[in-house]
């Protein structure tokens, strides 16, 4: 309980802070997505008739997604990749720097701690040099076990599967492009989270966590 009441705290901390373009708080979360194929070609709705699947399908594979919201800007990217690896976590973490924000001073980084989450990704996946110049870009924070919840990435993944995951899509090529229009339209209308959830709530509400 120790534990989890200090990596939530050090978690909400970081939610108060205010605003600083140089300094981004970027919240990251993975999940997956069962690829689906049709068996039969489905039938459009028309009037009075909603659209119509066959109830077989093929499955084509998992792709994995990276998601990366930064709520007080209302900004989100989200990257597909094959796998879930070391490698893809590190590569998710250089594009973070070097293309989403290469002017930031400090990426302040709120994520969970999934055993690829680490900053030892780096020096798996890029030269000690490279390792250590992007480690340095970043200031990291972990949710606790079982406090996913905390992370604002969570909130993002949930409308991202209703309003755009919640079918089926065959492959990676068409479920990038679905996604890259959903983040579009997200990014367009600067959606954000307006965080209320702080440690004197916390230390009230989740008193029963709290070593005694």
């Amino acid at each position: 309980n120790a534990t989890f009441v200090w990596k939530m705290e050090d978690t909400l901390e970081v939610y108060k802070r205010p605003y600083d373009p140089k300094r981004p708080q970027v919240c990251l979360d993975e999940t997956s997505k069962q690829l689906v194929g049709e068996v039969a070609t489905p039938v459009p709705a028309s009037p009075g008739q909603p659209a119509r699947y066959d109830y077989e399908y093929v499955r084509e594979g998992v792709a994995n997604l990276f998601l990366i919201f930064e709520p007080l800007a209302g900004k989100r990217d989200v990257q597909v990749t094959e796998h879930r690896t070391k490698q893809d976590y590190a590569e998710c973490l250089r594009k973070l720097a070097d293309e989403l924000y290469p002017e930031a001073e400090k990426i302040v980084l709120v994520q969970d701690n999934l055993n690829t989450h680490s900053p030892a990704s780096l020096y798996e996946a890029f030269a000690p040099a490279e390792a250590k110049r992007l480690a340095d870009r970043f200031e990291f924070h972990y949710t606790p076990k079982h406090g996913s919840w905390l992370n604002m990435a969570e909130i993002e993944f949930s409308i991202l599967g209703r309003q755009c995951l919640a079918r089926r899509i065959e492959n990676r090529e068409a479920l990038r492009t679905e996604i890259q229009a959903w983040t579009a339209t997200r990014n367009d209308a600067g959606r954000k989270v307006n965080w209320r959830f702080t440690t004197a709530d916390a230390r009230i509400k989740l008193k029963k966590l709290y070593p005694s």
